[in-house]
């Protein structure tokens, strides 16, 4: 297996939560000697100093500081996706942990695989109280279906229900959660006092198909963009721009939150990095965003889904994504630079639009330009079983991604004139 998508597979495997997903992000910078600012401090930031930033633990801002109004290069992507959130125990003769949902799942396809639980819970010693990561790396719970036999419109369109049928089944004896978090954290569960935490599929990334062709994983939506926009960005060449890598929490619920697209996290970053205003407002006037997040392939039992022309599929390159109704903030200059570099990166490229009567979903790239107006494309990577518990995606796609954005960070846009000068 190469190792791109070795490593990639890992990085997917080893982030079962946003947290996670930041936590895991945070180590790749570290090693890659970039340093960690925090926000409740003064900032004293370099011309080609490399840094980053965190905020609730769920979102991450990288940067490589250029010219003081050089453009923003921005890259901006999610660390969240669908899961069911713990929210207590139900006792019984089975113990079950009640949920909620987050995010868009197809519910359907989490049950009867194994699953467990992450996230971060928080302690208390004597005053001081500390926020812990935990992952129970082991198979923990289920959901079990109901069998055939007493359900005879199972396979006729079954709907479940989240406050009844997907919750898991924790144990059949007296052993409760909080025993296994503090056994983890090797802890008195005296000692939690609060959590956020997850239930996730334990299935591991793998390779599948006649050539191995194929990714079968969960959290491909978005981890996929995640990395190989991390690795990109730590990859590219120097230049006199300044380039951000942006990770945000909570796209799969709306962005609005003080660490999503919608809050002011990246507008305060890059003001921040800025000498001043004004120099903030002309690097921002130059800038450019592309927004990535996956695309849907058309699906091989169900083309008719799909738009009749802009319809990608798996293998067949990066997805440049358009929405009358600004789900995207694609326009045509943000295409066309995009897809400027892409043809110098010599990275296939195609194209997706949502079926005209269907209502599809959207990204952090129009919400996050109510407070960031830069110019921006959304794109993605084409994937089938979208918010499924396990998704899948095309091997070679991933090295179009990872050409197009490193040579994308590598690059300088210049704007004069009414004309635009990718190089």
């Amino acid at each position: 297996m190469n190792n791109l998508i070795n490593n990639m597979l890992k990085f997917i495997d080893n982030s079962p939560t946003a947290f996670h997903t930041v936590k895991n992000c945070r180590d790749i910078l570290l090693g890659a000697g970039f340093r960690e600012l925090c926000e409740g401090e003064r900032w004293e930031t370099q011309k080609g100093g490399k840094y980053f930033v965190i905020r609730n633990s769920s979102s991450i801002i990288a940067f490589e500081k250029g010219e003081d109004t050089a453009p923003f290069m921005i890259c901006a992507t999610h660390s969240d996706f669908p899961l069911f959130k713990v929210k207590e125990e139900l006792s019984g003769v089975y113990t079950r942990l009640s949920t909620e949902k987050y995010g868009g799942l197809i519910m359907y396809s989490w049950f009867d695989r194994p699953l467990s639980v992450a996230g971060r819970v928080v302690i208390k010693d004597g005053n001081e109280l500390s926020e812990n990561l935990i992952n129970i790396d082991r198979d923990l719970l289920v959901i079990p279906s109901v069998a055939i036999h007493l359900q005879r419109n199972a396979n006729d369109g079954f709907s479940p229900k989240a406050n009844v049928d997907t919750l898991p089944l924790f144990s059949l004896g007296n052993k409760s959660l909080k025993e296994i978090l503090a056994s983890e954290l090797s802890i008195s569960k005296e000692n939690i006092v609060s959590h956020d935490l997850f239930v996730y599929p334990r299935e591991k990334g793998t390779l599948i198909g006649a050539e191995e062709e194929l990714i079968l994983a969960p959290r491909i939506d978005n981890l996929e963009c995640v990395y190989t926009s991390l690795l990109s960005f730590i990859d590219s060449a120097p230049t006199s721009l300044t380039k951000v890598f942006a990770v945000f929490d909570n796209e799969e619920v709306g962005s609005e939150s003080k660490q999503g697209a919608a809050s002011p996290f990246l507008a305060d970053t890059l003001e921040r990095i800025s000498p001043d205003r004004e120099s903030y407002f002309s690097s921002l006037a130059g800038g450019f965003m592309i927004s990535a997040d996956n695309a849907h392939a058309k699906h091989p039992a169900h083309p008719e889904l799909s738009d009749s022309v802009e319809a990608p599929l798996l293998a067949g390159g990066i997805v440049i994504k358009h929405n009358a109704n600004q789900r995207y903030a694609t326009e045509a200059i943000s295409e066309a630079v995009f897809a400027s570099i892409c043809e110098r990166a010599g990275a296939k490229v195609q194209y997706y639009s949502n079926r005209a009567d269907i209502i599809g979903g959207s990204t952090l790239g129009c919400v996050s330009n109510t407070r960031v107006p830069v110019s921006t494309v959304d794109i993605g990577l084409p994937q089938l079983a979208m918010h499924s518990a396990v998704e899948t995606a095309a091997v070679s796609d991933v090295f179009e991604m990872k050409k197009a954005l490193t040579l994308f960070y590598s690059s300088s846009i210049e704007k004069s004139n009414g004309k635009i000068v990718v190089k």
